[in-house]
C-alpha cells in the first residue's frame, strides 16, 4: 500500500485515499505508485495527481477533503452547473462523499497565474471573460445559496477580528468599531443592490488553467448567487498579481460591453458599473486580508500574509476615490503610517 508521509507521523488520510484508489485501479487504469502531490490550497483540501490510462489525457487528480472540515457534495453539484453552462471544469470520475474523496479529470499543470505576462494577458483575459459571461448567462435563482447580508457581514468581520485585532494588534476603540460598521453597511448595501448572477467566488488567475478549451476552472465549491461584479473584480484585482489601472479599466469596459450585448443585467451607465466594481472589490479585499491572517494564526499557513500589502494598496486606492469611504482611507493610512492624500471621484 502506497504511503507518502508529509512528516514524521503516518499520514492516515493519505493511506485511506490510497486504499480507496486501489479499488478503482482496474476501472481507470490507475498507477498507484505514481501518486504525487499536485497542489494544496488555503482550506483543508489536498490534491494528488497519478497516472490513469483510462482517463482523458492519461492522468487523473484525487481530492482529499477531510470531513467534517470539508464537504465534497457542493463541489460535485457546482461542477455539474459549470458543465451545463459550457465551462471546462473537472469531471467527477468517482466519489466517496462519506470519506471525502473524489477522483477527477486533470486540467493540467499550468495556471493562468504561472502563464500570464504582458504579451498574452489580453488573450487570456478575453478567454476568462467569455467563460465568465457563459457562467453568468446560465444563472437561475434556485441553484446556488444566496450571497446575502449575513454572509457579506461575516466576511467583512474577518478584517477587524483577524487582520486588525489579531495580526496588527490594533486596539479597536469604540470610534474605530463604529467607523468599520458604517463602512460595512455601505459596502453591504451596495453589494445587495447589484443584479444577481452565479458567482464563482474565487474567479482568479490561480484558479484558472491554461488548457483546451480555455480556461479550465477550479476551486468553485463555494459558489453562490450574488453581485454581478464580484467575479470580474476577483479576476482583475487578484491576490497574487497586479495590473496597471488603465489595463484593468480597459478589461472592465470590454467585459461591460460584452455583458450588455449578451443581455446580462449590468448598469446601463459604465460609471455606475465601475463604482459597483470598485466597491465590490473593496469588500473582497477587506475580507481577504482577514482570511489571510486567519489562515496564518489558525491554520499555520504563513505564505499568504506576504500578499497583504497588495490588498492594502487595493483598498486604500478605492477608499481614497470615493467620499463616503474617506474615513476608511484615513484608518488605512493611519495603520500603514502614511500621509493621507485623498482625491475623491464620487
Amino acid at each position: 500500500m502506497l504511503t507518502l508521509p508529509m512528516n514524521d507521523s503516518p499520514d492516515e488520510r493519505l493511506q485511506a485515499l490510497s486504499r480507496w484508489l486501489s479499488g478503482l485501479a482496474g476501472e481507470f487504469g490507475l498507477q498507484l505508485d505514481s501518486l504525487r502531490p499536485a497542489s494544496a490550497d488555503a482550506s483543508f483540501r489536498r490534491y494528488f495527481r497519478l497516472e490513469a490510462r483510462q482517463a482523458p489525457g492519461g492522468t487523473a487528480v484525487a481530492m482529499d477533503a477531510p470531513p467534517p472540515q470539508e464537504d465534497t457534495r457542493p463541489f460535485i453539484r457546482i461542477a455539474a452547473l459549470l458543465h451545463e453552462a459550457g465551462l471546462n471544469a473537472p469531471r467527477v470520475l468517482a466519489q466517496d462523499t462519506a470519506q471525502g474523496f473524489l477522483l477527477l479529470t486533470d486540467l493540467g499543470t499550468t495556471t493562468y497565474l504561472a502563464a500570464l505576462n504582458d504579451a498574452n494577458a489580453d488573450d487570456l483575459m478575453r478567454a476568462a471573460t467569455e467563460a465568465l459571461l457563459r457562467w453568468q448567462r446560465a444563472s437561475r435563482d434556485d441553484a446556488l445559496p444566496p450571497y446575502d447580508e449575513a454572509l457579506l457581514r461575516r466576511e467583512l468581520d474577518l478584517f477587524p477580528d483577524w487582520y486588525l485585532g489579531r495580526h496588527l494588534k490594533l486596539e479597536l476603540t469604540p470610534s474605530r468599531r463604529q467607523l468599520l460598521q458604517s463602512v460595512s453597511r455601505l459596502l453591504i448595501d451596495a453589494a445587495l443592490a447589484q443584479p444577481r448572477v452565479f458567482v464563482h467566488r474565487d474567479y482568479m488567475p490561480r484558479n484558472l488553467m491554461v488548457c483546451e478549451p480555455m480556461p479550465g476552472v477550479l476551486d468553485f465549491q463555494d459558489a453562490v448567487h450574488g453581485p454581478i461584479t464580484y467575479d470580474l473584480v476577483s479576476l482583475l484585482r487578484d491576490a497574487f498579481v497586479s495590473w496597471p489601472e488603465e489595463r484593468v479599466l480597459d478589461w472592465t469596459i470590454r467585459y461591460w460591453e460584452r455583458a450588455r450585448r449578451a443581455g446580462l443585467p449590468v448598469a446601463a451607465d459604465f460609471a455606475e458599473f465601475y463604482r459597483d466594481f470598485e466597491w465590490m472589490g473593496l469588500q473582497r479585499h477587506l475580507k481577504v486580508l482577514g482570511i489571510f491572517a486567519r489562515i496564518f494564526y489558525r491554520d499555520g499557513k504563513p505564505q499568504y500574509l506576504a500578499d497583504t500589502p497588495r490588498f492594502i494598496a487595493y483598498a486604500r486606492a478605492v477608499a481614497r476615490r470615493y467620499r463616503p469611504l474617506g474615513p476608511l482611507a484615513r484608518l488605512l493610512d493611519e495603520i500603514e503610517g502614511v500621509t493621507l492624500q485623498v482625491g475623491y471621484t464620487f
